[in-house]
């Protein structure tokens, strides 16, 4: 399989619709885990707007919802973005839909991005120019977070480690802290005031 059908949405829309949660994030002890892991690494409390790019099945943007004011959140997959609106359906401040992450954030700017399992799909030049095109919609203050799996698949161009190494050159952002955990990595940084 070559690089460009792994950040299709042909290549995604065929995942989603051969399982409903094809990495499992609903019910995987690992991907739980993850989860309380990000939220954990959080540095406020409360966001008035956020951005997720890349949701899936809409798991991780549920848990955001309840720090964040206004998320926005999308999937390149129209079948991923069905599901994780049936997941947030009661949840009038999320808004999800369908778009290439790679097209950048919404309009308006963010003071949360939270950019996970996203970024090993893209080769390096093409993840630096996605992540300044993110950058560019922080607010000043707002805050980057990146959370990626530490280990090998077919369909990953970039490890994880190379992904967070990408971020950290390309961001224009004050890293604030990391962690590694068991199997993925976390790492944040701030937009200055």
């Amino acid at each position: 399989m070559n690089t460009s059908n792994r950040q299709s949405q042909a290549f995604f829309e065929a995942l989603y619709r051969g399982s409903s949660d094809p990495w499992q994030f609903a019910s995987s002890s690992y991907e739980l885990n993850r989860y309380q892991a990000t939220l954990h690494s959080l540095s406020q409390a409360r966001y008035r707007r956020g951005f997720e790019p890349g949701c899936s099945v809409g798991v991780l943007t549920a848990a955001l919802a309840q720090r964040v004011e206004h998320l926005i959140a999308c999937d390149i997959a129209d079948t991923a973005v069905a599901h994780a609106k049936e997941r947030c359906r009661d949840m009038n401040h999320v808004e999800i839909y369908q778009r290439d992450a790679s097209e950048g954030p919404p309009e308006g700017t963010f003071d949360l991005i939270v950019f996970s399992e996203l970024g090993y799909y893209f080769p390096a030049d093409r993840l630096g120019l996605i992540a300044r095109q993110m950058a560019s919609g922080l607010e000043p203050g707002g805050e980057f977070v990146a959370v990626h799996w530490l280990g090998h698949s077919p369909d990953h161009v970039l490890h994880g480690d190379a992904v967070h190494e990408v971020l950290a050159e390309k961001l224009s952002c004050e890293w604030i802290g990391g962690s590694r955990q068991a199997g993925f990595r976390i790492d944040s940084w701030r937009l200055a005031s």
